[in-house]
């Protein structure tokens, strides 16, 4: 019989999109028993042989493992629980005014009574925190009927120990209040044994005599967890764990499950697992003795089949694109989000733009987060290499060697600063093709201005933007910003234009109009390895994102 949280929360419809809500088993009497004809009707069959390379993984979280930080351990039970039964031990504060007056605490004897003066013993134990005043008060009105005032309350729960054993990460006698939840004793035995230990087998025995099952599903998915007044000698007792299945891709739970029953529909399993809202289709991989069976199935197909101890369950969004979208900035007076269909080409953008007076279609520039990811991952690599070289070089001396050290600690700063650098993703776009060009979802157009300005930075003595003229180099423009600097490798000046194509400056070359001239660092190492890893690394960045770092 599956644990009764776990059968509540896979039965709660609303947890399922709406195909899947709807006759689903709520116990094992009511399941037909699964074969290969019911189970495997209407799909496809992968079998694999032990000698497969495929392997088969699952996350390895349990689910309810995150329990167990040390936040239940801490905390004590409140004394405000109204239903909190009274033990023997427990403190009551009595006060009595007007015609008889008392103020005493008053501590409940071991047959479960507090002697009150006047009145006589009352027996408590038993009772709930909520009922000791309304309890009280008809005792005194047995004596004094009118004229006199009655406060009850409990001030002080009776500190117990209770053994918690099982399978738990530390198993032992904790001592807390009556009135703290079993959650409270098994954080302070370390939680539940990750990869042994039951979150829905959990028995509070006394005197060997079970009084209470836990299931910690009920309060991980329903927030419901059973009050327990615990005496002096109690046990917790951890089962072990039973089955389980692993599910993960297109949920928000993506963990193993436990159940106690021998099978659970694909239903169930993700009423608990809950759905995202793209999620299409369910594969399931199953260990059949020395073998793996694979079984895909839309989420309607597969409400009514059911998994077994070991399933692995993954969810999966098998749409595809109907549009994308794409925005257009920059010098353009339309409409800045576009909404294309799926394989759209630049063209089918290019009718819809409305530029201003001063765009520059031509010099249409594209920027691409798919480009921008590949750029990271490729600068990454780069600087990897290097940074291996850098830490791995070997020195014949103890002069070579300090002089390593040093060019280390710089290479050093220098890897830290390019890591921090994002890539923009721009694609370089040739006017008289980019037509053609096919269109991604998130792609950003930006139609730049025709401007007056050459931006020259760099290794520069004062880095500025210049007033463009015809036929002017890049040394003429660099010599109005006051010349190289010290740093600077005069034979590594690149120009970049406004369409995103980046060059090494040819001699003579003439400077157009919304050029950008960025003039590289020079990579002063004492290896030639190291020179050649800086150096590309620097073209790197200058193309990716038009920064020029120095070392």
């Amino acid at each position: 019989m599956m644990s009764a949280a776990v059968s509540h929360a896979f039965d709660t419809n609303n947890m399922l999109p709406q195909e899947l809500v709807g006759n689903i088993a709520t116990s094992t009497q009511n399941m037909p028993q699964s074969s290969d004809q019911s189970i495997l009707s209407n799909q496809s069959i992968v079998d694999l042989s032990p000698s497969s390379s495929m392997k088969y993984q699952t996350n390895n979280k349990m689910f309810g493992s995150q329990l167990f930080k040390g936040a239940f351990a801490t905390s004590a039970g409140s004394t405000f629980n109204s239903s909190y039964k009274i033990n023997p031990g427990d403190n009551i504060n009595l006060r009595f005014w007007g015609a008889y007056q008392f103020a005493g605490t008053q501590t409940v004897d071991p047959q479960g009574n507090i002697f009150i003066p006047n009145i006589g013993p009352v027996k408590v134990s038993g009772v709930s925190n909520g009922q000791l005043q309304s309890l009280i008060e008809s005792q005194v009105r047995r004596i004094y009927v009118s004229n006199v005032g009655v406060y009850a309350s409990l001030e002080q729960a009776q500190p117990v120990k209770v053994l918690v054993t099982g399978f738990v990460n530390q198993p032992g006698n904790y001592g807390g209040l009556a009135n703290d939840t079993a959650l409270a004793y098994l954080d302070r035995a370390g939680g539940v044994d990750p990869e042994r230990g039951s979150y829905v087998n959990i028995q509070i025995m006394r005197n060997g005599r079970l009084l209470q099952n836990v299931d910690l599903y009920e309060f991980l998915v329903q927030g419901k967890i059973r009050p327990f007044s615990f005496r002096d000698g109690d046990v917790i007792v951890v089962g072990s764990r039973t089955h389980t299945f692993n599910i993960s891709g297109e949920v928000y739970n993506a963990y193993d499950f436990e159940f106690d029953r021998p099978e659970v529909t694909v239903a169930q399993a993700l009423s608990v697992a809950k759905l995202k809202p793209g999620a299409t289709n369910v594969s399931i991989m199953r260990r059949q003795g020395t073998e793996y069976r694979s079984e895909y199935y839309s989420l309607a197909q597969a409400q009514n089949v059911y998994i077994q101890d070991g399933d692995v369950l993954t969810v999966t969004a098998d749409r595809y694109a109907g549009t994308i979208q794409v925005r257009v900035e920059g010098a353009h007076n339309g409409a800045h989000a576009i909404v294309l269909p799926y394989g759209a080409k630049l063209s089918d953008v290019l009718t819809q733009l409305n530029p201003n007076s001063l765009a520059e279609v031509d010099s249409l520039q594209l920027f691409r987060p798919s480009v921008a990811k590949r750029q990271k991952e490729m600068l990454n690599i780069s600087l990897n290499k290097l940074e291996e070289a850098t830490f791995n070089a070997r020195s014949s001396t103890q002069e070579e060697a300090n002089l390593r050290m040093k060019d280390a600690e710089l290479v050093k700063q220098f890897i830290t600063k390019a890591r921090q650098v994002q890539p923009t993703g721009q694609v370089v776009l040739n006017p008289d093709t980019f037509a053609d060009m096919i269109l991604e979802q998130g792609d950003i157009l930006r139609i730049p201005e025709r401007t007056s300005v050459v931006m020259v930075h760099g290794e520069v003595a004062f880095p500025n933007g210049v007033e463009f003229q015809k036929n002017q180099t890049a040394k003429d423009y660099i010599e109005k910003v006051g010349g190289f600097s010290q740093k600077s490798n005069k034979s590594k000046v690149i120009v970049m234009s406004q369409n995103g194509k980046t060059e090494l400056v040819r001699k003579g070359q003439k400077i157009q109009q919304g050029d950008e001239i960025l003039v590289l660092p020079k990579a002063q190492t004492k290896g030639i390895e190291l020179t050649r890893g800086i150096t590309q690394i620097l073209y790197q960045l200058a193309v990716a994102a038009k920064v020029a770092l120095d070392l």
